[in-house]
């Protein structure tokens, strides 16, 4: 099975799912992107049990259902105007530590470090980054899911 096939031929069903259970556009975005990704990594153990459609849905409910976990001890953690942090997006930009933060990221490897940039500080669409990169949207959403990883993985280091 090629994953962006199936890419291309669920991402509307699993973002619209995320949609309805967030109705939050950026989460639905994020956990959408960790969806496929960890479809990629664990298409081979795919059974066929179920359909597709379904697996992918049930990835995504429980990557959701994590976000929310993990998310609750971020909302602890008010920024400088005791407004709730939720993303590690807003880690980076609000909490104390951002220079660590920054300092991760400017210590990524390409195209990692460029991807993440792109899209969080430049605010630019996984459509825009993956044509300037010459890739496709998916793989530019890979990436910064992927960078998303790192950046989470340095800090809880950090944190230790």
């Amino acid at each position: 099975m090629d994953i962006e096939s199936i890419y291309d031929e669920y991402f509307s069903v699993v973002y619209k799912y995320i949609m309805t259970i967030s109705r939050n556009q950026t989460v639905a975005e994020d956990i959408t992107q960790e969806t496929f990704f960890k479809a990629m990594e664990k298409i081979d153990g795919f059974r066929g049990d179920s359909s597709i459609k379904v697996w992918l849905c049930q990835i995504a409910k429980n990557t959701y259902l994590n976000y929310t976990k993990a998310n609750a001890k971020l909302e602890e953690l008010p920024d400088e105007y005791g407004e709730p942090v939720t993303s590690i997006e807003e880690v980076i930009l609000f909490r104390a530590d951002s220079k660590r933060a920054h300092h991760i990221i400017h210590n990524m490897k390409e195209p990692y470090k460029e991807v993440f940039s792109l899209r969080t500080f430049g605010e630019l669409s996984f459509s825009d980054i993956g044509e300037l990169f010459g890739k496709t949207e998916s793989w530019a959403r890979v990436t910064y899911h992927r960078a998303r990883l790192i950046i989470k993985e340095e800090m809880q280091k950090w944190e230790k």
